[in-house]
């Protein structure tokens, strides 16, 4: 895998350091997922997580039941709906993930040294010496030697809740496994995992379809969290289950890619989906640890290149407990903006942990504090060089818009488009400022519920209808794009229009960037927008 070289401004003032961060409208260009759960649920901490910083909320299905989450969803809809802040939603399967089950939901302690039986056979009670998994064919799959890591949440820091084994040797559909350390599990689930071993598990099971085409269908989901995925034949496999589920066709697949099995054929894997999720809980305990760092910088290299998000985990795993990053820890989400990645995703820091809304706003601040030293000059010609010639027309518009934003040192650009897609384009080449989506609804039916006093006046949209049914999918999915802000235009203003009428949707939008704060007097601002049949890029100076 091609590595990228660390995109980092030269010099760096040492005085710069010490200067107070400036508030700012947008805390920061790198967008964050939050997982809502026991600690994230309330009306109160949701809208605490809106506030600062989280995009896209996702609902891990792993555990809990659909009933359990659609509380929280709608809990979220009406978080959105007081703070006007907007939110997508991601649904995360379960995915090919082997478990241990304990009915009886007691602790269990193992001790380094000591053996322990894995079970195919779930009647059995979870014991010190037995521990019942919900797979029969592991001892099938591995061999004497294998290691195999069973916990709730799998080495998140705290090696004592979770547990390392070393397969002694298979009897029958028994496998003795070997504690390499001692541990207390605790909860009635824990997830088992074989280290660099091929399993025999669909990508997508059937308690996965169930929830998709129940939770999935009647939520109209922006974006599926795809676990375990191991071939781009399990993302084609997904969007055509996604394509006769009801309403999802433009639900977005991104690939979890979480072990070497789907590491290997990542390029085929980054070719079919819309966008990867690099998952390094799982992935830091298949790999050899000292692997990690550089999978990481290769991935999110060609994600960049191919113009599709990337998606961090496992960042500051030591915040379920602690109000304060380990300084390792803020290196590491650094570093990930640094790589390039588009978004920062949180898991039990938020779904379980003590300070969800805190950790959303200290990974906001450090993912903005890299952003002001990220290189964009060489990260701008290393794309343009991947890109080659001749270059696509809508990827030359977006490349114009960025070049002329930069040179004019404009503070926002202005993207109309009813795809999303220009948008996307030019928030591929990462340029410094803001980028304003103006997403333009296409009508095709009257039927719409969509009720307008103005297109913005001094909110992000002034509906009278539901703010989180107003908003398209395509508007919602830019949520997770680094640097993409979606604003709603009233759809009565047709997408490809003539000049007057685009001329006044930008008034609106210029307004509205007025009164947020993101534009002020005197400031440049690019526009990109179609007029009849051709792109123009075009550059404003405003007035007072």
């Amino acid at each position: 895998m091609h590595s990228s070289h660390l995109l980092l401004e030269e010099p760096i003032r040492m005085a710069s350091i010490l200067e107070p961060s400036k508030p700012s409208f947008f805390p920061a260009m790198t967008k964050i997922v939050g997982t809502l759960g026991p600690k994230s649920r309330s009306l109160e901490v949701i809208s605490g997580c809106l506030k600062a910083g989280m995009s896209v909320a996702r609902f891990d299905f792993s555990w809990g039941d659909p009933e359990y989450h659609q509380e929280t969803l709608e809990t979220l809809k009406t978080a959105v709906k007081n703070t006007k802040k907007l939110c997508a939603v991601m649904l995360d399967t379960v995915g090919a993930e082997m478990q241990v089950v304990n009915k009886s939901e007691k602790a269990i302690s193992l001790q380094a040294d000591a053996f322990v039986v894995l079970t195919p056979h779930h009647d059995q009670e979870a014991t010190s010496e037995l521990l019942p998994i919900n797979f029969d064919g592991l001892s099938k799959a591995v061999k004497k030697g294998d290691t195999i890591f069973v916990g709730q949440y799998l080495f998140t820091g705290s090696e004592t809740t979770s547990v390392w084994l070393e397969v002694s040797e298979v009897k029958g559909e028994d496998v003795v496994c070997v504690c390499k350390n001692s541990a207390t599990l605790a909860g009635s689930l824990f997830t088992l995992h074989a280290s660099q071993v091929h399993i025999e598990l669909p990508t997508l099971s059937d308690r996965d379809k169930e929830v998709i085409s129940t939770w999935g269908v009647q939520n109209k989901i922006d974006f599926l969290s795809l676990s375990y995925t191991r071939h781009a034949e399990d993302v084609r496999q997904a969007r055509e289950f996604l394509s006769k589920s009801g309403d999802l066709s433009q639900t977005q697949i991104f690939a979890k890619i979480e072990n070497v099995e789907g590491l290997n054929h990542f390029d085929e894997i980054l070719q079919e989906a819309d966008g990867i999720i690099l998952s390094r809980g799982n992935l830091g305990i298949d790999l050899p640890p000292e692997k990690v760092f550089l999978f990481q910088k290769a991935a999110l290299y060609k994600c960049n290149m191919a113009g599709k998000p990337a998606v961090l985990t496992r960042v500051v795993d030591s915040m379920t407990d602690n109000l304060r990053p380990t300084r390792a820890e803020a290196t590491d989400v650094a570093n990930a903006v640094l790589d390039g990645s588009d978004a920062i995703l949180l898991g039990a820091e938020t779904l379980r942990g003590l300070y969800p809304v805190e950790t959303i706003s200290i990974v906001g601040k450090i993912c903005s504090e890299a952003e002001k030293v990220f290189n964009q000059d060489l990260y701008f010609k290393k794309t343009v060089k991947y890109v080659g010639e001749p270059m696509t027309h809508l990827e030359s518009i977006a490349s114009s818009a960025v070049r002329a934003a930069i040179k004019v040192k404009a503070s926002v650009i202005i993207c109309f488009t009813s795809s999303g897609r220009a948008a996307r384009l030019i928030a591929k080449y990462r340029p410094t400022m803001p980028v304003l989506s103006v997403v333009i609804p296409r009508l095709k039916t009257n039927q719409l519920k969509w009720s307008f006093t103005g297109a913005f006046e001094d909110q992000p949209c002034s509906l009278s209808y539901h703010l989180w049914e107003s908003y398209p999918s395509n508007a919602r999915q830019s949520l997770i794009v680094r640097g993409l802000f979606p604003m709603l235009a009233d759809p009565r203003h047709p997408a490809e229009s003539t000049n007057a009428t685009n001329e006044s949707v930008l008034k609106v939008a210029l307004d509205h960037g007025k009164v947020s704060g993101v534009i002020k007097s005197h400031d440049r601002v690019v526009v990109c927008q179609k007029v009849g049949d051709a792109s123009v890029v075009k550059i404003i100076e405003l007035e007072d």
